[in-house]
């Protein structure tokens, strides 16, 4: 059931981001260019986003554990340290130069789109690169 229920949702949030547009670099970057010809349109699928995650946020803290079994994460620290600002640069840096975010660039990676593969290509060698150079003990 849990398998069924993450495959359900991964196919409305892929189906989501093909709708919105977002899985394609341009839209994005048009977003980003605030100080050229903005394209407010993700601001717009970010509230539609954040809306129904709060109401769900609600509605779990009401509840003794998750419908579909196990239990409900930890509640994720709060200190804003370096290694979250550096983590928080890269991602923005490499979103701003080509419009992608692994989300997006996964589902653009599903419709056979070749930036999307490259992109995909280098996120995997920088994931792979990053767990070799710090292995898991370094890095909690």
């Amino acid at each position: 059931m849990r398998s069924l229920v993450a495959l359900a949702s991964g196919a409305l949030f892929g189906l989501g981001l093909i709708v919105s547009d977002m899985v394609n670099p341009a839209r994005v970057l048009g977003f980003l260019d605030v100080a050229g010809d903005w394209d407010p349109t993700l601001a717009f699928v970010m509230a539609g986003a954040l809306i129904p995650m709060a109401i769900a946020w609600r509605i779990a803290a009401t509840r003794p554990a998750p419908v579909c079994g196990g239990d409900f994460p930890e509640r994720p620290a709060t200190r804003i340290n370096r290694r979250l600002l550096g983590g928080a640069a890269l991602f923005g840096a490499g979103w701003g130069l080509v419009g992608f975010c692994p989300g997006p660039a996964l589902t653009a990676f599903g419709t056979g789109n070749l930036e999307a593969m490259v992109f995909t290509a280098a996120m995997v060698a920088g994931m792979l690169g990053f767990g070799m150079a710090l292995p898991a003990s370094k890095t909690t």
